[in-house]
């Protein structure tokens, strides 16, 4: 999924201008705008591989438009004025996340402040048949509301931490495993949060619940040799021969953890001998080493340093 992040500001208070963005950026066609009143619009962009995360300002006059929503899978979140959007008879809540639904909708908005995340669907797709060890399988979304008040704070916790803590930081987000990860976690929010074929896809088929002990082998040895490598839960599993769901059965009955923790622990211990042998009087730091490794969100780093090593990674940095 790496790739590098893209950034892009636009602001105009040209009509036709801004139309034509609108048209580009969100497939809206046919824009209508009130005769009065002025047209102020602000769009930044930020493109991480597949997802992209938009801050969108359309002040002034209220417009209304046709959008098609076939080619992108959009979850929009209303900050500020109103959006009022349908599809097929269905209107859509003007508080909360929601995903615009993949067909054509009429809207209206006025005054509106919004944040959108964009992501490719042929990308997500791709991304749940890896977790679900299956490449038959077809995603669909079944609603645009996400399936229960715990996903909400979950999508919105993740987006938070994204624009809050990730994004911004041009040192964090210089490493591609951080970018790579970025991407992963948001598209896996996505498929988690929202009703769809990924979340009542069954149990895995006979035979790929309990794979041999050899396959735990080969998914440990992938680990430690690929650890600073953007690898996830389909990587180790194809390393494996085995179904993701099967490798996380079979991690838990072996080993009492998971894949992806497993992982984790090993770039914890990354870290560990990094820092152990940094300077900081060179210039080392606890943030560069952690990010270097994966780990984007301090506070939970330093939290589940602190539970493996007993120490602040601070402290392994001074010894």
């Amino acid at each position: 999924m790496d790739s590098q992040v893209r950034r892009s500001v636009f602001t105009t208070r040209d009509p036709a201008e801004g139309i034509a963005v609108l048209d580009e950026v969100f497939a809206i066609r046919g824009v209508r705008r009130s005769p009065e009143g002025a047209f102020d619009m602000r769009l930044a962009a930020t493109g991480i591989g597949p997802v992209a995360y938009e801050r969108v300002r359309l002040k002034g006059s209220w417009c209304a438009g046709r959008t098609d929503g076939a080619d992108v899978l959009r979850v929009c979140h209303v900050t500020a004025g109103a959006l009022s959007a349908t599809s097929a008879g269905d209107r859509f809540p003007r508080t909360g996340p929601f995903l615009f639904p993949q067909r054509t909708f009429s809207s209206w908005w006025d005054e509106l402040e919004a944040i959108t995340v964009s992501l490719d669907p042929a990308a997500v797709e791709e991304h749940a048949r890896q977790l679900l060890g299956d490449e038959t399988f077809r995603l669909a979304f079944a609603g645009i509301r996400p399936v229960s008040p715990a996903m909400t704070r979950y999508w919105l916790g993740t987006l938070s931490h994204l624009t809050r803590d990730l994004l911004p930081d041009e040192r964090a987000m210089s490493s591609p495993l951080l970018r790579s990860e970025v991407a992963r976690s948001l598209t896996t929010a996505l498929l988690h949060t929202f009703p769809g074929s990924f979340l009542t896809r069954g149990e895995a088929p006979a035979g790929q619940s309990r794979p041999a002990p050899a396959g735990v082998r080969r998914a440990v040895a992938f680990i430690e040799e690929h650890v600073g490598a953007d690898i996830g839960p389909a990587e180790i599993a194809a390393a494996a021969r085995m179904s993701v769901r099967g490798l996380q059965a079979a991690f838990r009955r072996e080993l009492d953890t998971t894949p992806t923790a497993y992982l984790r622990g090993a770039r914890l211990d990354a870290v560990h001998h990094e820092l152990l042998a940094a300077d900081p009087v060179a210039g080392a730091t606890v943030e560069a080493a952690a990010a270097r490794w994966g780990f984007s969100h301090r506070g939970r780093f330093a939290a589940a340093y602190r539970q493996r090593y007993g120490q602040a990674p601070a402290t392994t940095l001074r010894s």
